[in-house]
């Protein structure tokens, strides 16, 4: 049976780089005004489009659920993203 090969059998299979501190907080900076833009903006959207009985059309459909998921990768992603900038690693591990 052939032996299951994984990312440690493989030297510098992912090679890193020294990135300055002030890079990481730099990133970190523009990744939280980003999503909280993200997601203040996603969410009025949608709340004008709930409010507004004219914005209620079929072709508003896919406006709301580009919304929608941007939103919600709002939420999810630049908490995670920022976090990781400020402690300049990966925060949830090697096997995350």
């Amino acid at each position: 049976a052939p032996q299951k090969m994984t990312v440690q059998d493989v030297p510098r299979a992912f090679p890193t780089v020294d990135v300055p501190d002030h890079a990481h907080y730099t990133i970190g900076v523009v990744i939280l005004i980003v999503g909280i833009t993200g997601t203040l903006g996603n969410f009025l959207v949608l709340y004008a489009f709930c409010r507004s009985r004219s914005l209620q059309t079929p072709a508003n459909i896919l406006i709301i659920n580009l919304a929608i998921s941007d939103l919600l990768m709002s939420i999810t992603q630049s908490p995670v993203f920022f976090t990781s900038s400020l402690y300049k690693h990966w925060i949830f591990g090697e096997k995350g």
